[in-house]
This record gives structure tokens, sequence and C-alpha cells, in this order.
């Protein structure tokens, strides 16, 4: 082993969603960081669907923008077609999606990244970890460079240990045409670490010319066009283009149970659990076997590639069933697969093991941010590395950790889940895991979150600049509603009228017309409005005015639990010690290690009484601050 070759303050290893955002919070903090990756030309790949968003992911993303991140900003440059998922339902639900070019996206990521100050990138494959007195003090690559760090973040993605399967073949590899990680798993598995195994999978790529898309339904893009970053325009988008849909048939179906005896996933080859929410086309045909037909949404993979992303047909069958069963499908008839489908199994740590700031419990100075985490998707990944990599150069600093509550941030809620619950499966994030809602819209991301984001140097002086002046702008919009009044026999009154269930029979201001129910802020004329004003800048008004009464009562709620959340558990606190508790409970306890009381009431399992039992004796024997 050489000596040490470079000192850094933080490394980040891998180079997918979760690494790069790390990377990229940790050196706008200003520290010395290091982005160790397999391979350069994959910084910020999309090794999955070629798309940026979803239900529940899109606030994520906002998020990650409005703390300075880069994965809006990239989707806007690299997006194909964007929709607004859920537009005619409630706003805390509605979601921004970007289908993006995987060439444009990953460009997007990589320059971001070169033009970092203080962040250095190298291509090398850690084997090992530098370890002193229980604290990472660094990593060891393939070729035996040492590189040392205060902190360390670990952002492996598929590759620890990772197998691919194509029917009853199966060979190593982190994703297709990468090498595992094998080395830094043996190593991760001899600590004290839970492990267990996950797995994920992708569609068979199709040729884009020998599809007809005369047989499928045309799915365009939205109108006017939507933007994903709060720093973003439309004119920052490239050409769009359309998606397509088509479905599964009887025969598909048909072909797919008759080739399950070469299913790795029915033949007994895979073992361990895949994603709930996205499964495998033979998942779907065994456990829906009442469906006889499966939506499948036909998405480019960019403006110059030549290949199509089957979304909802991932499968990991044998290659001869994967072309049958493609070309069962309306417009796939002639189908050229350029890519096979395949399922990878891979390691993951239960999350459990972590603290909320995500560094790890087993090991000082680690951080796991990412599929390592037990999550799937982008966005979910791409949230941890930026609360690893900020909480990395913050320990380094020796400052306070930057953490989330559940009512601040759907990250709050994603690290809380991870971290109380543990997850059997991979984690994906959906508005219903928030209790919170209305005050975690999509498009208040910023408000709630960019002023601390700036606090903690993650936000630079252009977003802070245009987050003020948007405040600014909210803020004369709130008091041109309050005064601006729509007389009964006025034009605008004719036109609100259509929509009112009573009539206009005496003057009103539009903040007074905004909490009409029946009156929803895109049906407000335009007149009336200033034509200055941004429409994201209005709805956001608009929405405010318009939920204040429930905003309100969730306030209410969540202080209640903010005292509960005040109230620290010492660490390493002894459960055994509290008479009343079941062993149950206090085993649950004891594994968990619960930071706060709220956290603690949260554990499944662990009840109303037992949190008050907990309660009373750390205001008894530890005073009321817990400590």
């Amino acid at each position: 082993m050489s000596a040490v070759t470079h000192d850094f303050t933080v490394i980040v290893i891998g180079g997918g969603h979760a690494g790069t955002e790390a990377a990229l919070a940790a050196a706008r903090k200003g520290v010395k960081t290091l982005l160790l990756t397999q391979n350069i030309d994959t910084l910020g790949q999309m090794s999955c669907n070629p798309a940026i968003g979803g239900i529940g992911k899109t606030h994520l993303v906002k998020e990650i923008d409005a703390l300075g991140g880069v994965m809006a900003r990239a989707a806007d440059v690299a997006g194909i077609q964007f929709r607004v998922l859920n537009a005619r339902k409630g706003p805390a639900v509605r979601a921004t999606r970007a289908q993006a070019d995987r060439i444009l996206y990953k460009q997007a990521i990589r320059q971001v990244l070169e033009q970092q100050d203080h962040l250095h990138i190298f291509q090398q494959s850690v084997e090992d970890l530098v370890i002193e007195q229980n604290r990472v003090a660094g990593v060891v690559t393939q070729m035996g460079l040492v590189f040392s760090a205060r902190a360390v973040v670990l952002t492996t993605g598929t590759f620890l240990g990772g197998v691919l399967h194509i029917g009853l073949q199966h060979h190593q590899g982190g994703r297709a045409g990468d090498a595992p990680s094998n080395k830094l798993a043996t190593r991760l598995r001899d600590l004290s670490f839970r492990v267990g195994r996950l797995k994920t999978g992708t569609p068979p790529r199709i040729a884009k010319s020998s599809v007809d898309f005369g047989k499928m339904l045309v799915q365009p893009g939205d109108v006017p066009l939507p933007v994903m970053s709060y720093l973003g325009q439309v004119s920052d988008h490239p050409q769009q283009i359309p998606c397509y849909i088509t479905r599964t048939t009887e025969q598909t179906h048909d072909i797919i149970r008759q080739g399950l005896d070469q299913s790795p996933l029915y033949s007994g080859k895979i073992e361990s659990t895949g994603p709930r929410y996205c499964p495998s086309i033979e998942d779907k045909i065994v456990r829906f076997s009442d469906k006889n037909s499966h939506q499948i949404f036909v998405e480019p993979e960019g403006l110059t590639s030549g290949e199509l992303y089957p979304n909802g047909i991932s499968t990991s069958l044998a290659f001869t069933t994967q072309l049958a069963l493609v070309r069962s499908i309306p417009g796939f008839a002639q189908a050229e697969i350029t890519r096979p489908g395949y399922a990878i199994e891979y390691d993951f740590f239960d999350p459990r093991d972590l603290k909320p700031s995500l560094e790890t419990k087993v090991l000082q100075h680690l951080f796991f941010a990412g599929q390592i985490n037990g999550t799937t998707g982008y966005e979910e990944a791409a949230a941890q590395g930026l609360i690893a990599g900020i909480n990395a150069a913050q320990l380094a600093l020796d400052q306070e950790p930057f953490v989330l509550r559940r009512d601040q941030a759907y990250i709050g809620v994603l690290i809380d889940d991870l971290i109380t619950h543990g997850t059997k499966e991979p984690y994906r994030m959906f508005t219903s895991r928030a209790e919170c809602r209305l005050l975690l819209r999509e498009d208040n991301a910023d408000v709630r979150l960019t002023e601390l984001g700036y606090q903690f140097g993650l936000v630079d002086q252009q977003r802070w600049q245009a987050f003020q002046h948007k405040m600014q702008q909210a803020e004369k919009l709130a008091q041109y509603l309050q005064v601006t009044r729509v007389q009964p026999e006025s034009e605008a009154a004719q036109i609100l009228n259509t929509r009112l269930k009573h009539p206009l029979r005496r003057a009103y201001n539009l903040h007074e017309l905004l909490l009409r129910p029946e009156l929803v802020p895109e049906y407000l004329p335009q007149p009336l409005l200033p034509k200055s004003v941004a429409p994201e800048i209005y709805h956001y008004v608009a929405f405010n005015i318009k939920y204040a009464g429930y905003v309100a009562r969730q306030q209410q709620e969540i202080e209640r639990t903010i005292r509960h959340e005040a109230m620290p558990i010492p660490r390493n606190f002894n459960y055994t010690q509290i008479s009343g508790l079941s062993r149950e409970v206090q085993e649950k306890l004891q594994q968990v290690q619960p930071a706060t009381i709220a956290m603690a009431g949260r554990i499944a399992g662990v009840t109303p009484a037992a949190v008050s039992l907990l309660l009373i004796y750390l205001k008894k024997h530890h005073g009321s601050t817990g400590l």
C-alpha cells in the first residue's frame, strides 16, 4: 500500500445521483472535496428510466433545488417533454415530471461538477476504507492509492455485490456494462452493519426504427410548458417531443406465463425483494391475474437516440421470451431489442443503523446515501446525497448537523422513515407518506428551505437574490388581491358568475373570492391580475389564500409535535430500566435508539402508552430537556 497521495476534507464514493449531489453539497460548503468514480464518463448517468419527477418524487427534486442542488436544473436543460401529473387535483399532490434526454442530462451534470469550486474528480474504484479508532479516515483505491479525509460518503447504488439476471443466466455487475464493487462489499460485510439484499430491474430497450407509432396513443407534453427548477426558464428546454402509450395483450400474458420456468424470480434464483410499486411484468401477470392488459409508456431515450424505453415491462425473463412478449404488443410487432431487460440484486444496509444526519452509528465519520440505504429512484438517492454531503462537511468543520423535520420537507419524511422504520423492500416516496402535505407542496419548497440552505452555505447569491425577489413579488400580489374589488355589474363578475354557486350581489375583493371552494385559482379572470406577475407566483399566493384555514390547523398540530420533538433522548439510553415497558417495546427502542420522543412514537409497535412512560421517566430522571 502506498503512502497517502492526497488529503481531502470530504470524499464521496460513487458518481450517480446521490454521489453528485453529495459532492456538490460538500464543495458548496467550501471544503476540499473528492469525488471518486469508477468511470468519469458515467457521472450523472440515468441507469433506468430517462425521467425526473413523479408523485412525491418531484417534491424531493424541488427541495433539492431549493437547497442549491443540481437535479432540477439538469432536468430543465435536458427535458424533452414536461407534464404536470394530478393537474386536476389539489396543489399538495401535483407533480411536474420531465422526460429527459439521457445524453443532455449527463452533460448538464458533468458540466456543473467540473465547474464547482473546491471539487476534485478522480477515476478509480474504491476497494477498502482506512479506519482508525472506529472512525473512517480515508479510502484505498483499486491501484493502491490512499486518500485521507475527515469524512467519507458512500453512494454505491447497486454496485455492492451486484449480480445481474437474464433468464437462468447470471453474472456479476453493478449494472449492465459495469463491474461490481465486490471487495468493498466484503469489507463492509466484515464490519458490524446489518446487511440485506434487494432487487431492482429494467425493461428491454427497443430500436425506434422498428416501431409502428401509428398503433399507439400519442401522449403530448403540457402547454404552457412547465419548468422544474425555481431558477429555470422555458427557454432552457430543448426541442419537445411526444411520448406514446400502448398496452400488453392476452397473448403477451400467455407468453409470459409459458416462460416463467426460465424466470430467475420464480425459479428461486432471485430471493431478494423487489420494488412493490414498480414490479416486473412477470410479477404483474402473476399477482394481478385478473387483469388482461397493462399500460406501457413508450418513452424516447433522447433527441438523437435511436432507442425507446418501454416503461412498464421491466423483466428478467429469458431473452427469447422477452423478444416474443415485446412483439405481441401493439406497435411492437416488428420490434428489435437493442438491450435485454434484466434484474439486479445488490447489498443494502439497514438504515436504522444511521443517524438523522445519515452518518452511520457503526463507524464514525462514514455516511451512507442512496440505494445502499434501501431506497429506489433517482430523486430519493439525490435527496439523501445532498443531506449526507452537507453533513459530512458540517462534521468535518465541527459544526452542527443539517437535519430536516417531517413537517419541513419530504426529505425529512424520507430520512425519518428510513432511520425509524427501516425497510424490507426498495423504498419509494409518495405524497401519502407525509402528514403535512398541504405545507409540503412542490410550489413552496423554496419558501420552506432556501433561507435555511443559505444559512448553511448551500445556496449561492444568485439563488438567494432570486428567492428574495419572488417573496417581494408574492407580498405585493397578496396586497393587490386584498385591495382589488370586483363590482357585481362588471364584466369580470359576469365571467365569475359562471363558476360560482351564488352570483355576486355586492363588491368582493379578490382575496375573498379565492376563499370560495368552487373557485379554483385557474378560473380567476386574467384581466384582473397584474400582467407582470409570473403564473407560478400567482398560484403560490392563491393556494396560500385558499388553504389558509387548513394550513393553520396543520401548523397547530406541528407545534404540538415539535414540543415532543424538542425533547431528546440520551444517546445509548438503556430502555430496560423503565418498568412497565413490554420486552418487545424495549427491544425495538433499544434497536433503533431514537433521538427524540417523537421519533420513538413513530416506531412500529411502540404504543402511545409506552411513549408516555418514556416521557415521564425522562422528565423525572433527566430533567425537562431529557439530557
